[in-house]
């Protein structure tokens, strides 16, 4: 294994034993993981966290500011220690393998699924369900809100990819017409 990856997973591993040993692993996941998305789609955002010239403290108070009273202390805490060791730029990274891991954990695979808008609870179980039946495996889903999609979805499990975004339909439509 590569070091940067050694160093991602010992970061996912510390996020994971520490959510896990307080008892707040499942909301700590998902908050974490809204977060790195976050971060990748504002490029002011993931700027401010990863700005070397800005003291620590300055970048653990962006977080702050942002979480608020809306997430888990814990949320907080964790990403406050990533952003202050310098590994703001691997957030995404680090998040996704302690997804993994906690995925693993469950026996679950993790589907990333991209929508323009926020889906409901009963959205998101059919799509759970659909998933888990093209792939056969047990699936956790953790949904981005994308708004370049304009509609449909795009979902991610592992190395498979189910693209039912409207952008990918008018193109299939507009090469079907093309020939």
């Amino acid at each position: 294994m590569a070091a940067k990856e050694e160093l991602t997973r010992g970061y996912a591993e510390a996020l994971f034993v520490v959510a896990t040993a307080e008892g707040a692993l499942g909301v700590v996941e998902d908050e974490l993981f809204a977060f790195s998305k976050a971060v990748e789609q504002q490029t002011a955002l993931r700027d401010a966290l990863v700005d070397a010239s800005l003291p620590a403290e300055n970048r653990k108070a962006v977080v702050r500011d942002l979480l608020g009273d809306r997430a888990h202390p814990l949320t907080g805490a964790l990403i406050g220690f990533i952003v202050e060791a310098g590994r703001a730029k691997d957030l995404s990274a680090i998040v996704g393998a302690m997804t993994t891991m906690a995925a693993e954990q469950r026996h679950h695979e993790v589907a990333e699924v991209r929508t323009a808008v926020d889906l409901t609870q009963a959205q998101r179980e059919r799509i759970t369900a659909a998933l888990a039946e093209a792939t056969g495996m047990e699936i956790e889903l953790k949904v981005v809100v994308d708004a370049s999609l304009v509609g449909g979805i795009v979902a991610r499990v592992g190395d498979e990819v189910f693209d039912g975004s409207i952008a990918s339909r008018l193109a299939e439509a507009k090469q079907q017409l093309g020939s």
